[in-house]
């Protein structure tokens, strides 16, 4: 349906540039974010398809992009880093531990916080987290990657209580499987194709307001 609209906040590479190849795809106008120049997403340029420039990082970045009230059926805030080689808590240095969260949790927040109005009633709002935000599910290590994934689904949960539920907006946590991008090398399961594939079934199928944390196939994940 082409009258369907999305904004993908961070599409330059990866999952972000997956998701945007498969909306088009599937008949959706899409917008689209790069922090600096991606010549695959250029790529894809069509009159489907409008980019801009934006950094998680920095509110004013996205606070100036100028989107109308209402103007999305979606929108997904795909950004994150490993953070830190060592991942370990131990050895972690302040400026370590803000950057992994500042970039994984909190400004996501702060942009699906700021972009809020620009999606309309009943809409869908989709967080990218991943299965090591899951407490119960945890193993232990990875720990600097892992408490920024738990403080986004923490943060994403309070978003949808206290700001999208009274418009009937959707909120996910989304878990895109172990994919074949930078993050998760050529050895992960899924590739790229297959996890997207999965995640715009969950984003078109999303209904109702509250909080979801799901994977690339709508299963329900522990919290």
């Amino acid at each position: 349906m082409a009258d369907r609209t999305i904004f993908i906040l961070g599409a330059s590479r990866g999952i972000g540039l997956g998701l945007v190849k498969e909306f088009l795809a599937r008949g959706w106008q899409v917008v689209a974010s790069e922090r600096s120049r991606s010549d695959a997403l250029h790529a894809l340029e069509s009159e489907a398809l409008r980019i801009v420039s934006c950094d998680v990082t920095r509110p004013d970045s996205y606070a100036a992009l100028g989107f109308e009230d209402g103007q999305f059926d979606a929108l997904v805030i795909n950004a994150g880093i490993t953070g830190a080689r060592h991942q370990d808590a131990m050895q972690a240095t302040a400026d370590e531990v803000a950057d992994v969260m500042v970039t994984n949790a909190f400004g996501p927040a702060r942009a699906a916080r700021t972009l809020l109005p620009a999606l309309r009633d009943g809409g869908t709002l989709a967080v990218m987290s991943s299965l090591m935000g899951s407490i119960s599910d945890s193993s232990g290590g990875y720990d600097l990657y892992r408490t920024s994934k738990v403080a986004l689904n923490m943060l994403a949960k309070g978003v949808a209580e206290q700001h999208a539920a009274a418009r009937g907006i959707a909120v996910l946590a989304l878990h895109p499987g172990w994919v074949q991008t930078d993050m998760g090398g050529p050895q992960a399961k899924l590739t790229i194709d297959e996890s997207v594939n999965g995640l715009a079934d969950v984003l078109e199928g999303a209904s109702g307001a509250g909080f979801r944390f799901v994977d690339y196939k709508g299963d329900e994940l522990a919290f």
